[in-house]
């Protein structure tokens, strides 16, 4: 999933920005509620997690105005304030979830899991193309009975792919989906996790799946 973090505390957003991308998810951490508010502007998330307490737009006021624009996706409020009325302002305000302050990260992964599959897009724990099956849960691959490990970058393209399956995806529409804000992939670094998701396919059988299109960018399809 594309995940909005927002937290200024920048001792609390990192740990939490790298616990969520470890786990597959690709995540723009923002420490402001303005910058957040711009981003909500640009991109479109499936999850949005915030501070309640952020300088210039608290994070009650992002999930109301959020709402108001028409926006769905689940909204999971991290806050200090346990008081039933503070839950209440949330509830009311849109918010789906709340995880009190400070966060246990496996408490919060678990809740992104679960609200991850209010959605339809993500509510299957897998993806299957023919007789290739993506584990969503523990970034692991199938195939005929054989499992691999892939690495969250690894998961992150295959998972793109799976879900537009023979497709051609530009580096561009790659670079965009995979990439969180404010963090430039290298020249290479496209070609480079192909080459390495191709070297993780080929225990199963399934290397030749990922396909170059010459010109136009990559797409997933599996043989005759």
């Amino acid at each position: 999933m594309r995940i909005l973090l927002v937290e200024d505390d920048i001792e609390q957003l990192e740990p939490l920005q790298t616990a969520l991308s470890q786990a597959g998810h690709i995540v723009d951490g923002v420490p402001d509620g303005q910058i957040a508010q711009n981003m909500l502007a640009q991109r479109v998330y499936d999850l949005l997690i915030l501070d309640w307490m952020l300088p210039s737009i608290s994070g009650l006021s992002l999930c109301q105005q959020y709402r108001r624009a028409g926006k769905t996706a689940p909204v999971l409020m991290l806050t200090a304030r346990d008081a039933t009325l503070d839950k209440v302002a949330g509830l009311d305000a849109g918010v789906d979830d709340y995880l009190v302050k400070p966060t246990d990260l496996i408490e919060l992964l678990a809740r992104v899991r679960a609200l991850g599959r209010r959605s339809p897009t993500y509510s299957s724990e897998t993806l299957i193309l023919a007789d290739l099956t993506l584990n969503l849960s523990n970034l692991t691959v199938e195939r005929n009975g054989d499992a691999v490990a892939l690495s969250s970058r690894e998961f992150q393209l295959l998972e793109y792919l799976l879900r537009h399956p023979r497709q051609v995806l530009s580096r561009d529409q790659i670079e965009q989906a995979l990439w969180a804000w404010g963090d430039e992939p290298e020249s290479n670094a496209i070609t480079t996790l192909v080459r390495r998701l191709r070297h993780r396919l080929g225990p199963l059988n399934a290397a030749s799946w990922v396909e170059t299109v010459y010109g136009m960018g990559y797409r997933l399809c599996p043989e005759p």
